[in-house]
């Protein structure tokens, strides 16, 4: 593969880029960039302290966010996914230039589909495996699920599929006879109305069932902190060979990298921000950020990009290389030139 050699080059015009980028900005203001987010998971939270603390202005950025509407009443921003699908099928203008999604399905499908958009991964706020398994009362052992039904979200290639295929090795199974496991399963309702026997439930979904009749079989941080492709900021590559987009992006994972520090260095702001975005009680806030396992510096997923490939093995999947798929070539730069030093000094002056 050749991507590799084309971001080495990419980022040996950046500075170029930087210069007309700059040229550009005096002329004509703020760089606009659109970024969607595909949920309103806890590794989503830097970028909503970014847009709700000014930095991708500081940056130079007029950052227009799209994400699901909030789970609660009150929360900021976002039109709701159903919207954004019709508004596309009906020829909305409206298109992202930045994707804050999983790394894993976005590489199998790259792979296996001829048609999937190529993509680069610039870093990620989400690379270890921290799911739940929770099952419908009446179950109360991992060996119990044996012969059950196990509900993950929509792809088979998601982190939640990987946490109940991952289940089914540690447990010696047979995960095409021993357990089925449901796609489009993972909602909590579906537990409760005897759809499916167990869950693997992200961060939201195991706040909102505390204190309700179910139960907690295992936490996945217990299998070591498995390394995982999570949340990650991905760029179409052909929209990345531009040198005013590299800029663009330059000045996007700054605004990530102070936000990252905030989130690690001021735990009161982020879960104030994490309640005012999303509506959610202090309670619900304070769970959420104590499942989350984002990174100190917003690398791309190195160890779970590898995993993944391991994971998802095909003769395809074997042509590429863990590099075909992320650039981290700005985030070095930033870390190199102590930027992400002086973000975290600055946000310890924040307390």
């Amino acid at each position: 593969m050749k991507r590799q050699l084309k971001t080495t080059a990419l980022i040996g015009v950046a500075a170029a880029g930087a210069l007309f980028a700059s040229l550009w900005f005096r002329e004509q203001g703020r760089l606009p960039l659109r970024v969607e987010l595909g949920s309103r998971a806890v590794s989503k939270l830097p970028f909503l302290i970014a847009a709700d603390q000014g930095l991708f202005e500081r940056h130079g950025l007029d950052v227009e966010l799209q994400m699901p509407s909030p789970d609660f009443e009150g929360g900021l921003g976002g039109a709701s996914l159903l919207r954004r699908a019709t508004n596309r099928l009906l020829g909305d203008r409206w298109r992202a230039d930045v994707f804050l999604n999983g790394a894993t399905p976005e590489i199998v499908g790259m792979v296996n589909n001829l048609d999937h958009p190529r993509f680069v991964l610039l870093g990620s706020t989400d690379c270890t495996m921290r799911s739940h398994i929770v099952a419908r009362a009446g179950i109360e052992r991992l060996e119990d699920l044996k012969g059950t039904r196990i509900g993950v979200t929509g792809l088979m290639e998601n982190i939640t599929a990987m946490v109940a295929l991952e289940l089914a090795d540690r447990m010696g199974w047979d995960p095409a006879h021993d357990v089925s496991i449901i796609r489009n399963g993972a909602d909590v309702d579906r537990l409760f109305d005897g759809t499916v026997d167990a869950i693997i439930a992200r961060e939201r979904d195991f706040a909102a069932l505390q204190g309700s009749d179910v139960n907690f079989l295992l936490d996945t941080r217990s299998w070591g902190n498995l390394p995982i492709g999570g949340n990650s900021v991905r760029v179409g590559a052909e929209w990345y060979e531009d040198p005013i987009n590299v800029e663009k992006m330059r000045r996007f994972m700054m605004a990530v990298v102070e936000a990252v520090a905030l989130f690690h260095e001021n735990r009161g702001l982020a879960e104030d921000v994490l309640q005012r975005w999303n509506g959610v009680p202090d309670w619900y806030a304070t769970i959420m950020y104590d499942q989350a396992a984002i990174p100190s510096v917003p690398f791309p997923c190195y160890e779970g990009i590898e995993r993944t490939m391991e994971f998802y093995d095909s003769h395809e999947m074997r042509r590429h290389s863990p590099r075909d798929f992320f650039d981290d070539q700005l985030l070095r730069a930033l870390e190199e030139e102590g930027f992400v030093d002086r973000a975290y000094e600055r946000a310890r002056s924040t307390l």
